[in-house]
Order: C-alpha cells, then structure tokens, then sequence
C-alpha cells in the first residue's frame, strides 16, 4: 500500500514537471505587433522640356535658336530638372529681336551670346506674386553671374525689368509650375556688362502744345500778306472827298503861281 502511494505521488511530480504542463501554464505565445507602413515618397515633379515648352509658344523660334547654339539650352534644362533651386526664364519673342537695330547681335562673340542668353535666366523659381519681393532687395543675379544683374519694379502689379541698356515688362506668363517659370518679354534684355555704359538716351517727351495768340493777335485779324484787315480797307467815301479837294487847291494855287 505504501509502496502504492509513493509510486502515484511521483508519477504525479512527474506529469508536473513535463514541457507540456510547462507550456499550458504559459499559455499561447503573444503575438508581435504589425510594424506601421511608412509614408510613400512625394511624387517626383513633372519633367519639363524647355525645347517643347518653347517650340509651341511665341513664337520663340529666334531665341531658342540661340539657346541651342550656344549650349545654354543644356544648361538651363539641367537646372531645371536636377536642382531644388529650379528655373525662372525671360523669352523675347521673334519680333523683339526684329525691332533690335542698335545695338546688333551680329557682333557678339560665341561667349558673348552665351553670356546674353545666360543673362535671360535666374537659377531660382519665381512665381508672379514673388517678384514684387525682388522690387525691394536691389539688383539680382542672372544666372550670367558677375555684373549681369536685373532691377525688377512692380508698377500695379505689373512687373518691369531695367537691364541698363532695355527697360521692359512682362507681358505674359508662358509656363509656370514649379520648379521652372517661363515668362515673355517685350524686349531683348542687353546688359551693359556687354554692350558698356553708352546707353542711348530715351526718347525726348513730346513738345507741350503752344499757348493760343491773344485775340487781338489771333490770325483772324492778319490778312494773308501779314496786314491787319484795317490797313487793307480801302478808304470810304468821305475820305477820298477830303483827298480830291486837297489836290484841287493844290493845283489851283500851282497855276496861280505860274
């Protein structure tokens, strides 16, 4: 009976013990937590071709030429596409640089027409609303660099630009979604950083309209031959009585004498 009892208290201890008693004190294992999704990245702006842009505008057909041929075009799209700053650019059209008579682009150098187009960018995106912060600081700095800067005035909210030689405006946006801002400009802008300080002067204000004659000299009192009316008038009646009776006696006396 004995032996009975302890045979049972340990098989008792035994099925205590097991790795499966174990486990049903434990209990089912936790779960860990579902990691939270990070955000998804900011779509990449949209690609902008400034041959395109400029190819269906304008016309920008004299302009984009020059862009291509002087490289600048390369300079300007990786601007626009490969930095934070993004792009802000002045196009003329066709017909600016038409009316361009003097000075001429002809003359330029090959640096100098890649230093004009240059002059016709700035390394930054503005919106219309910013340029009129750009009227308070002084000049800016083109994408030319050095001395090649523009003044911009905000007349009404119209924006003009002086590059010392052009004083123009900004007649109309052609493009503007970030990062690149293209705008169209009524003239070429000429720096004096290429074309000196001779700037020709600006056209004379016309003359202010003369002060009307007074009335006694108005020219209803001036025949055409410049005599007033009155020494024109041939003499009345009782006038030529009194010259006619003076010529008589003068005569009468003349024969007395004789």
């Amino acid at each position: 009976m004995e032996k009975t009892m302890v045979l049972l208290f340990a098989t008792t201890l035994l099925m205590l013990s097991s790795p499966l008693a174990n486990a049903e004190k434990k209990g089912k294992p936790v779960a860990s937590p579902t990691p939270t999704p990070s955000p998804a990245p900011a779509p990449a702006p949209d690609y902008a071709n400034l041959t395109e842009l400029l190819s269906v505008a304008g016309p920008f057909h004299t302009f984009l030429n020059y862009l291509e041929s002087t490289k600048v075009l390369e300079t300007l799209q990786n601007q626009a596409n490969n930095t934070d700053e993004g792009l802000t650019l002045f196009v003329p059209k066709d017909s600016a640089f038409s009316a361009l008579k003097k000075p001429s682009l002809s003359n330029l150098t090959h640096d100098q027409l890649k230093q004009l187009c240059l002059f016709h960018a700035l390394p930054h995106y503005y919106s219309l609303a910013e340029f009129k912060n750009l009227s308070t600081i002084g000049p800016v700095n083109t994408f030319a660099g050095g001395d090649y800067t523009l003044n911009f005035t905000d007349v009404s909210g119209t924006i003009h630009l002086t590059s010392g030689w052009s004083v123009t405006k900004v007649s109309s946006s052609v493009y503007s979604t970030e990062p690149v801002a293209i705008y169209q400009v009524d003239k070429v802008l000429l720096p004096e950083a290429i074309f000196g300080t001779d700037i020709p002067p600006m056209p004379a204000p016309a003359p202010a309209p003369e002060i009307a004659p007074a009335a006694a000299d108005s020219p209803a009192d001036v025949t055409k031959d410049g005599d007033s009316p009155a020494a024109s008038k041939p003499l009345d009646s009782s006038a030529s009585c009194r010259v006619m009776a003076s010529l008589v006696l003068a005569l009468a006396g003349l024969a007395l004498f004789l």
